[in-house]
């Protein structure tokens, strides 16, 4: 049966701010694992390949989620017209604004680091337009870290057709409630896993399937979102999960460590054929292991309000947009400090946290101009900043 009440999903509140904090704490490590990033630390560690391995698994697919089910819960509160303006300000606005603005800056020290460029970022910013990031150029056409925005900016103009048809229409309801109902039935919940595996094996990983971004093919994330916006419409299979949580954090604690030995191991030949293929479905089925847990989680011990969750929700949007720009600029500096490198990353993990914390808090929280600029709500005249709704617009989920 489809959910229809306008009752505030805290739920969903508190894993949208664990999962950017999760997001923080994974850009904050990839200073120190072996794999090419903006900035490098002078040694990097192998352990560090590992969690950025189980971290993309399952990180930006939550996000995706959360985001699919907001969609739902705001289109049950504004208009379709309302919502599609909304959509510019929440996400296109910052995400423009930042290509040519902080994100400059992280491909300036990134072009420091690596020794191609040797000069002040004034006399670097023409440069940037040389040529496009990621095929030899500098121009971040998909603004470093800030793709999704893009992505959920292009998945919420081209999926609203479709929603609009689940919501708004008797013959919508009724596949949507099918769809919900199919996958309420015992192991059904597992189904959600079925087009990661059938497309991450069937994607050339050189072109559609690159999963350079989070981990994932930009067309197996669709089924991320629309997964989010079926689970929220169906309180039968939200209760199935909800009651299935022991067994997927079973499911997670199993086949885990299985997915990532299969990864990483290059000991036993034999063993070589399963890192691919096989070993790709093994992925599907250890991210929907670990969304369901968050999912069934959530509903069963997060729905309950509190000042901090006010104030974090509405942060969320502005932190994700900052904090991958403070994070390579700390760390530009910190990791040519002749210090223990444990110690470089708690400065870089404290020391951005509270840098990011104290810019939203002391200058974009409280103007009107620089909120509007990060996609937020506007204050009142003489009014205290509230708690943004961001469950009124899909766009205020980063």
């Amino acid at each position: 049966m489809n959910t229809s009440n306008s009752q505030r999903r805290y739920d969903l509140d508190w894993l949208r701010v664990l999962a950017i904090m999760a997001v923080f704490v994974f850009h904050s490590t990839r200073l120190f694992d072996t794999d090419d990033w903006s900035i490098k630390n002078p040694f990097t560690y192998p352990a560090m390949d590992i969690w950025k391995e189980f971290a993309t698994t399952w990180g930006m697919p939550l996000i995706l989620l959360i985001s699919g089910a907001s969609v739902f819960l705001a289109l049950e509160k504004v208009s379709l017209w309302k919502y599609f303006k909304g959509l510019f300000a929440r996400l296109l606005l910052p995400l423009i604004l930042g290509m040519f603005t902080h994100i400059t800056f992280q491909v300036y020290l990134e072009n420091l680091d690596k020794g191609q460029f040797n000069g002040s970022f004034w006399s670097f910013y023409p440069h940037y337009f040389d040529g496009m990031y990621g095929f030899g150029g500098n121009f971040a056409w998909m603004g470093l870290h800030l793709w999704y925005l893009e992505i959920l900016f292009i998945f919420s103009l081209v999926f609203l057709p479709l929603f609009a048809w689940l919501k708004k229409t008797a013959s919508g309801k009724w596949m949507l409630d099918a769809l919900g109902n199919l996958l309420a039935k015992p192991g059904g919940a597992l189904l959600f896993a079925l087009p990661a595996i059938l497309l991450i094996n069937s994607l050339d990983p050189d072109t559609w399937g690159n999963r350079d971004l989070g981990g994932w093919s930009i067309l197996i994330y669709p089924f991320f979102f629309i997964s989010g916006f079926v689970i929220i419409s169906n309180e039968a299979l939200q209760t199935r999960i909800k009651n299935m949580r022991r067994l997927s954090l079973g499911l997670g604690l199993i086949l885990t460590p299985a997915y990532l030995f299969f990864e990483f191991q290059s000991l036993i030949p034999a063993l070589a054929p399963l890192g691919g293929k096989p070993n790709n479905i093994l992925l599907c089925l250890v991210s929907w292991s670990w969304l369901l847990l968050a999912v069934g989680f959530g509903m069963h011990y997060l729905n309950f309000n509190t000042p901090f969750l006010k104030y974090a929700n509405e942060a969320c949007l502005p932190f994700y947009i900052l904090h991958q720009t403070v994070i390579v600029t700390l760390g530009y500096f910190v990791v040519r400090l002749a210090i223990p490198d444990w110690l470089k990353y708690a400065i870089v993990l404290f020391g951005s946290f509270m840098l990011v914390i104290g810019t939203y808090e002391y200058l974009i929280r409280r103007n009107n101009l620089l909120r509007f600029l990060f996609g937020m709500k506007l204050l009142p005249r003489r009014q205290a900043a509230p708690a943004l709704d961001t469950q009124d617009y899909l766009a205020a989920q980063p």
